[in-house]
């Protein structure tokens, strides 16, 4: 019997009932289904197709999962990339959202389902970021991860910012811009595509560093190799604190004269594949459906 985790925005009608009906297809073919006990009332209040689920503590439906079924946009999946990648839970997207860039099937796929269980597919390995911030004393302050970027800026408030990139030690550049991105592969095609940024094929080994709105000429996107380890420098002038947002959720405050050091990091996010499209005819479909 295959362990599935079921994963979606559970306080959205439509992803509840969305997740149900994909519940009810896995169950067909035996699975256990693993729902975290935060969603349990509104699953059995809702829930009424006689599929069974198993509750446990978010952590442990992870720790407990062979697969991470994730419903909902790209957001979501990110989020479950952060839980999932500790124990290497491949993770099959179904797209609720707009885009889905990383998201695998859309509702309308559910036959595909039953190749979890055969294994008919394949898995797309996907490099993540180590994102560290240091105390101006160099003490380690916060440590997460991110499969898309970890963008360092104002924060709500639209203002010029002073940052220095250093790699491996060594300085590089300094900018005067709204922020600075700092982005994976997989993240190239996200905030940092607008910024300016370059899309970058996920196979390649590098780290993509895109000012934002920068107050300068000769500020561009640069490339760095991913064995390289960055460093960026909160040097506004001011007692200015600015904010370190990691995969456009986690939130950590930067006074002035932190560091955040940037690596890639030892985990990765799999992605489960069944259709046999490259990269850049997903792109262009993607790019396509929402321009």
């Amino acid at each position: 019997m295959k362990k599935i985790a079921l994963i979606t925005n559970f306080n959205i009608y439509e992803k509840v009932n969305a997740a149900i009906a994909v519940a009810q297809r896995l169950s067909e073919y035996g699975c256990k289904l693993l729902v975290s006990t935060n969603n349990k009332e509104r699953m059995m209040r809702m829930n009424r197709s006689g599929v069974d689920f198993s509750y446990l503590p978010l952590d442990e439906v992870y720790a407990n999962a062979e697969i991470a079924v994730v419903l909902g946009g790209d957001g979501t999946i990110l989020e479950a990339a952060r839980r999932a990648a500790p124990r290497a839970t491949p993770i099959l997207g179904i797209n609720l959202g707009r885009v889905g860039y990383m998201a695998e099937l859309e509702l309308n796929e559910l036959d595909m389902l039953p190749r979890l269980m055969s294994g008919d597919y394949t898995i797309d390995v996907r490099s993540m970021l180590q994102v560290e911030q240091y105390s101006v004393a160099g003490k380690l302050k916060s440590h997460t991860y991110a499969l898309n970027d970890a963008v360092i800026s104002n924060g709500s408030i639209a203002r010029i910012v002073d940052l220095e990139l250093s790699e491996n030690g060594l300085p590089v550049t300094r900018y005067r811009a709204d922020g600075l991105i700092i982005a994976t592969p997989t993240g190239s095609t996200a905030y940092s595509l607008s910024a300016g940024g370059a899309i970058v094929d996920p196979r390649l080994g590098c780290f993509c560093v895109t000012p934002i709105c920068p107050h300068s000429l000769g500020a561009r996107p640069l490339l760095f190799p991913d064995n390289a380890v960055l460093q960026v420098k909160n040097t506004c002038q001011r007692e200015r604190n600015l904010f370190l947002t990691v995969d456009g959720r986690t939130n950590y405050e930067l006074f002035r004269n932190e560091t955040v050091r940037i690596s890639r990091s030892d985990l990765v996010t799999n992605l489960i594949r069944m259709k046999n499209n490259g990269f850049y005819h997903i792109l262009r479909m993607k790019m396509t459906e929402h321009t």
